[in-house]
């Protein structure tokens, strides 16, 4: 279970902490004010050499890195999924469960559970490599990790930030922030980027996590950073749009928004789009820091959780309406709507023609591409707040049941 942490709790200061408290999201009170200064820890252990000093971490079909599949967010993958999915495997633990999402990389499955234990998992025979739990914190994870470079990054609700070894998942080094981490990470040349509800975004060498400079807006960052060139995108709890030059840790621009938003943005071109607790999806040309154009669907409006995917010429995603919306890329105009008839805060993941998201009554579709119609579905226990992670042929989702579940093809991998 998630410890308590003794920060200020002002609903009124930002309205994203009513329905999430509702909702159970969040078992501890959340920081929207009284911000107080930071202070950092780390450990170091014997650490990976990184094989290049790469500028983004680019995903191929094989590997889901981090949350939303790519530095920009997108949640998209060329490569088709097999028809009709088949359960390859489940992997369950019934004294927990998943809020977050897994990474994939190399035949690997990466992912953390609400109690706190960093879990490696083997893509195709679902056998446990390793798992690491911090015995000096009783928290738990909600986000992604992000994997690079033979490490792995995570934070969790105590905002503490480990880098460890994916090989053996020893720590190589942790890193305190001075509140919840919902987070999940992005890089950025030789850094790992995260937020945290204490209202920083930090910017740390992956190599020691040595603090390299943090970016403080007036209120919690609940979204991941989105990452195009030098800049960074945060949308947070203060109801503006930051853009944050990453050569320096400065703010470049900031656009007002309707109202507050834990979501990450989805970068395609120009743009970064993005829904909010108003009920909103923003388009906002990041070049010229000025707003494209806004979808509501009235009178149906309700707080947006989910990520967007960007993909053919849609921005796609879902709602506490109990709804998922394709918008056109361009003007923001409804192509179609589906009704999952159950809220929608996990995240939708384009994989060739195939939308695939799941929904708080336990249901997990693959809904076409161009018209929104179910092509395939499949009913589990637990609710789903995680989104999927597209690898290798094969797509992995957990849910607050504590099951993972790995689908693809029983005959072969099968993408296309």
């Amino acid at each position: 279970m998630r410890s308590p942490i003794l920060v200020a709790l002002d609903p009124r200061s930002c309205p994203l902490l009513r329905p999430l408290l509702a909702y159970g999201l969040l078992a501890v009170p959340i920081l929207c004010s009284g911000l107080s200064r930071n202070t950092e820890s780390r450990i170091h252990a014997t650490e990976p050499k990184p094989t290049d000093d790469v500028a983004a971490v680019a995903a191929s079909e094989k590997d889901w890195p981090l949350f939303r599949g790519d530095v920009q967010a997108r949640g998209a993958r060329e490569r088709s999924l097999p028809e009709p999915l088949d359960l390859l495997w489940k992997f369950e633990t019934p004294d927990t469960q998943f809020e977050g999402s897994a990474a994939i990389v190399d035949g690997v499955v990466y992912i953390g559970d609400m109690n706190g234990v960093i879990r490696a998992i083997g893509l195709h025979d679902g056998k446990v490599r390793w798992e690491k739990k911090d015995e000096q914190s009783e928290s738990g994870f909600s986000t992604t990790p992000a994997v690079r470079d033979g490490r792995l990054f995570l934070g969790n609700l105590d905002g503490q930030f480990y880098g460890r070894r994916t090989d053996t998942g020893a720590l190589i080094w942790k890193f305190s922030a001075t509140s919840e981490i919902n987070s999940s990470a992005n890089f950025y040349k030789d850094g790992v980027l995260f937020g945290s509800q204490d209202a920083n975004l930090y910017y740390l060498n992956v190599q020691n996590g040595d603090l390299i400079w943090k970016f403080t807006i007036e209120d919690q960052i609940r979204c991941s950073p989105t990452v195009v060139e030098d800049r960074a995108f945060v949308a947070g709890c203060d109801s503006r749009l930051h853009m944050v030059d990453l050569t320096n840790g400065k703010g470049a621009a900031s656009v007002p928004i309707d109202s507050p938003t834990g979501v990450t943005a989805a970068a395609h071109g120009d743009r970064v789009f993005f829904g909010t607790e108003g009920g909103a999806v923003h388009a906002i040309n990041w070049r010229k820091a000025e707003s494209d154009w806004v979808f509501r669907d009235e009178p149906n409006r309700q707080s947006i959780r989910s990520s967007p995917a960007v993909q053919a010429g849609l921005v796609i995603t879902g709602s506490r309406s109990k709804r998922i919306y394709a918008l056109d890329e361009q003007t923001g105009e409804k192509r179609w709507m589906f009704s999952a008839q159950a809220r929608v805060d996990g995240s939708p993941v384009v994989a060739g023609q195939r939308v695939y998201i799941g929904a708080a009554n336990g249901r997990l579709f693959a809904l076409h591409l161009n018209t929104g119609k179910v092509a395939w579905e499949y009913e589990t226990g637990g609710e789903f707040v995680a989104s999927p992670a597209v690898a290798d042929g094969r797509l992995v989702i957990a849910n607050t049941d504590g099951t993972i579940y790995c689908f693809g093809d029983q005959q072969g991998d099968g993408g296309q």
